[in-house]
């Protein structure tokens, strides 16, 4: 498998007015907790950007499952408008899954539609940044099975090749979700991610970027006079009896099910010192987050919920409420009454789907506003 390289334009950041879009199949249309778009978008909490998620189970390069009763346009033009519809800047493009079923004989048929797909994103001026399709873990036949990802992976290969050679952006997703299988169960019928699956991808696709995170240690010592901490932690001077602090935080974590929390390291451990032996209970604006032996606190607790945690996991509604919409828009249920050929009966409500913009850009802008992490007050008190 060719290792994550990087093209012509550089390393990897958003700005303001960006509008990134994910095309592909399921892989994207399945993120429905949107951890793939929490992730970059908690990474630039000062940038407004807008999201477009263009994901469709079962389709491939040419847009064959977007067809519908309506012809034309044709399932490819249709594929056509609607990335030209979403105007990216940037572009995650996530195909390849579907096609390998085609196996080595489909090969050729696959990079001409990937290539002739990147000519329609050079042409927007997108830059696009592809990655390679994930394995299928399980739910077949072991020799079919070998036999299935043995395809998978020559497509991914021919993935890196073209984006080698048009310089272009690879990101091997296929090999971290082989990992995260080992990890923790990441999915329920052994081709499609769960939310742990996603969680995961959506580091993989950081570290991919190059937006590797440090653990996070914070370290707090309990003197006679109340508290000392080093960063990120500050302490409140005048209310150090209190043992409150706060936490500098450059971005939001990443929120996940608490069923899932103990299988899932967050990397982020709070270590307090000198506590009398008892239990403690550490708070985030009144509201009690983790309950810890003395001994445990000294030898670090990891923190997976509650403060910052409970921003982001706002965040995340805002961002799914959002995507909600947008699907409602671009795949209304009844699209062939509304803009198909029937829409002399319902086209009408053409009209009402254009109107979700308002409230999308309403979202959007909640997103921005509550994307920087708040100073939350930390307390450590006596557990009852």
């Amino acid at each position: 498998m060719a290792q994550n390289q990087v093209g012509k334009t550089g390393e990897f950041e958003l700005k303001d007015n960006d509008r990134v879009v994910f095309l592909g199949n399921s892989l994207f249309e399945s993120d429905k907790n949107g951890y793939l778009e929490l992730a970059l978008t908690t990474r630039w909490p000062d940038k407004k950007v807008t999201f477009r998620n263009l994901g469709w189970e079962g389709d491939n390069v040419f847009g064959q499952a977007r067809s519908h009763f309506t012809n034309p346009p044709t399932a490819y033009e249709t594929l056509m408008q609607q990335i030209t519809a979403a105007k990216p800047t940037i572009i995650f493009i996530a195909y390849g899954g579907v096609e390998a079923q085609d196996g080595e004989a489909g090969l050729d048929k696959f990079k001409d539609g990937l290539n002739k797909l990147l000519d329609k994103t050079d042409e927007l001026g997108a830059r696009a940044i592809l990655l390679s399709p994930i394995p299928v873990l399980s739910g077949i036949p072991p020799d079919i099975l070998e036999s299935r990802n043995k395809d998978l992976q020559l497509y991914a290969k021919t993935i890196a090749d073209v984006a080698k050679g048009r310089q272009k952006q690879f990101i091997d997703i296929y090999n971290p979700v082989v990992d995260f299988q080992k990890q923790t169960k990441i999915s329920e019928d052994g081709i499609h991610l769960n939310e742990a699956g996603y969680y995961l991808l959506a580091t993989a696709l950081e570290h991919g970027l190059g937006l590797v995170s440090q653990p996070q240690v914070v370290n707090i010592q309990v003197v006679k006079s109340g508290l000392e901490a080093a960063a990120p932690a500050k302490i409140f001077p005048a209310e150090t009896q209190q043992m409150k602090f706060t936490i500098d935080e450059s971005y939001l974590p990443l929120p996940i099910a608490v069923a899932e929390l103990p299988k899932i390291e967050q990397q982020r451990t709070i270590k307090i010192n000198g506590l009398k032996k008892g239990f403690y209970t550490l708070t985030a604006d009144n509201l009690p987050v983790i309950t810890a032996s003395a001994k445990s606190w000294e030898a670090g607790v990891e923190i997976k919920q509650g403060g910052v945690f409970g921003q982001a996991k706002h965040v995340q509604h805002l961002i799914n409420k959002k995507n909600d919409l947008f699907f409602q828009q671009y795949r209304p249920w009844n699209e062939t009454y509304i803009t198909g050929f029937r829409a002399y009966e319902q086209g009408r409500h053409k009209e009402g789907l254009a109107d979700l913009e308002y409230i999308m850009v309403w979202l959007e802008n909640q997103i921005y506003l509550n994307s920087a992490p708040k100073s939350i007050v930390y307390q450590i008190v006596t557990a009852k």
